[in-house]
């Protein structure tokens, strides 16, 4: 591997088979690979890397939930003040506060 050049850390399978690539060393990894190479170039494009951006999607839907959940929290216990929140992130937080309360109200209306 040529020094200064772009790589990834990479888990192979007991055939050599590329597992998981990471842009950071992780717990496991047992190769790097040059971030240019074709090897790096076909996994990404491959189905199984599509799957695993396609889980990360749908987990930062999740994680955004629970940020919500967590930022409330802090503001109900008065850890923080909301008024000191960035307008843009309290209009944010405003506006899906309000959609959630429409959705559920639909849902308790049966």
């Amino acid at each position: 591997m040529d020094e200064g050049k772009p790589v990834v850390y990479a888990l192979r399978g007991a055939h050599g088979r590329l597992l998981r690539l990471d842009n950071q060393p992780f717990e496991g990894m047992n190769d790097t690979l040059a971030f240019h190479s074709a090897e790096v170039s076909h996994w990404l494009r491959s189905g199984e890397a599509q799957a695993q951006r396609d889980w990360l999607r749908e987990s930062d839907r999740d994680v955004l939930r629970v940020m919500e959940d967590v930022i409330t929290l802090l503001i109900e216990r008065g850890i923080i003040d909301y008024t000191e929140l960035p307008q843009a992130a309290r209009d944010k937080l405003d506006i899906r506060a309000l959609v959630r309360a429409d959705l559920e109200g639909l849902v308790d209306r049966g």
